[in-house]
């Protein structure tokens, strides 16, 4: 069965750690979806970001309105002051919320720069400090590298080269120390090294939601990616996704890809 769904990777991602967000979980045995998974915050602000990219408006207006509607999908402390306050100017931030609400621009742009320019431009309106324009653009570029052809290698050099980020260290190594980072500096290199090690959709977003860190928000980033880049996601779980958005989340998750459906993602059934 195939349909249009690329924005799904990276809502499936949020979804899967929702859970485990607060663990400290590495356990790689456990499952992906329970009864108490559900969508957050990282979710709320990547259909804003889509909502803006659809229909243009500011992406600061948008994060309002949003975050406004969802006032209790699990904000981080900067960010719900800043949400609940009269005062709309960024703040100076570099937590991943930048990077974990860029994906519909890697998937909507058509060229490398321009995906650049719009991921600084979605991080800055909050996320105005170098390391948080720098997170929502590693991400940004790595999906839009992805879903383009890249080889992991040459993402994992790109990104390395134009970044700084340090993607030579393992899973292996990362994973017995690694604890919560809500930190751009401090999640998102693990969230693309997740994805370099992947095989797959499901194995990604199980390296970046068990390393025992902001699980929702590192598999938000890694399931963007991943998206890109396999195209494949089980049908089961992307049914299970669905049946967990309030309809007016699901409404411009289908506008964005009845708009971008230039690249299809197949679904397939989990074994």
């Amino acid at each position: 069965m195939e349909r249009r769904c690329r924005m799904i990777g990276t809502i499936a991602g949020d979804v899967i750690g929702s859970v485990y967000e607060f663990g400290n979980v590495k356990d790689m045995t456990l499952p992906l979806m329970t009864e108490r998974s559900h969508f957050t915050d990282d979710t709320v602000l990547t259909i804003a970001t889509a909502d803006v990219i659809l229909n243009g408006g500011g992406y600061a207006k948008a994060y309002h309105d949003y975050g406004i509607r969802y006032p209790n999908a699990g904000y981080g402390g900067n960010f719900g002051r800043w949400l609940f306050s009269e005062n709309r100017k960024p703040y100076g931030s570099y937590g991943n919320g930048s990077a974990m609400r860029v994906s519909p621009v890697g998937f909507a742009f058509d060229t490398l720069e321009g995906t650049l320019a719009e991921a600084k431009k979605s991080a800055r309106v909050t996320h105005d400090h170098p390391e948080g324009m720098k997170g929502a653009q590693a991400t940004a570029a790595a999906i839009f590298l992805a879903r383009t052809g890249g080889t992991k290698q040459e993402i994992k050099e790109y990104i390395e080269k134009t970044f700084r980020y340090d993607l030579s260290r393992t899973l292996k190594q990362i994973r017995p120390k690694y604890k919560f980072d809500v930190t751009c500096q401090g999640s998102v290199p693990e969230s693309i090294i997740a994805f370099l090690e992947s095989e797959d959709y499901i194995s990604a977003v199980r390296n970046a939601v068990f390393l025992g860190g902001d699980a929702d928000t590192l598999g938000a980033i890694t399931g963007g990616i991943a998206q890109a880049f396999y195209k494949k996601m089980p049908k089961d779980i992307v049914d299970e996704v669905r049946k967990r958005l309030s309809p007016d989340i699901t409404a411009v998750v289908d506008a964005f890809e009845e708009r971008y459906h230039a690249a299809r993602v197949s679904f397939i059934y989990s074994a």
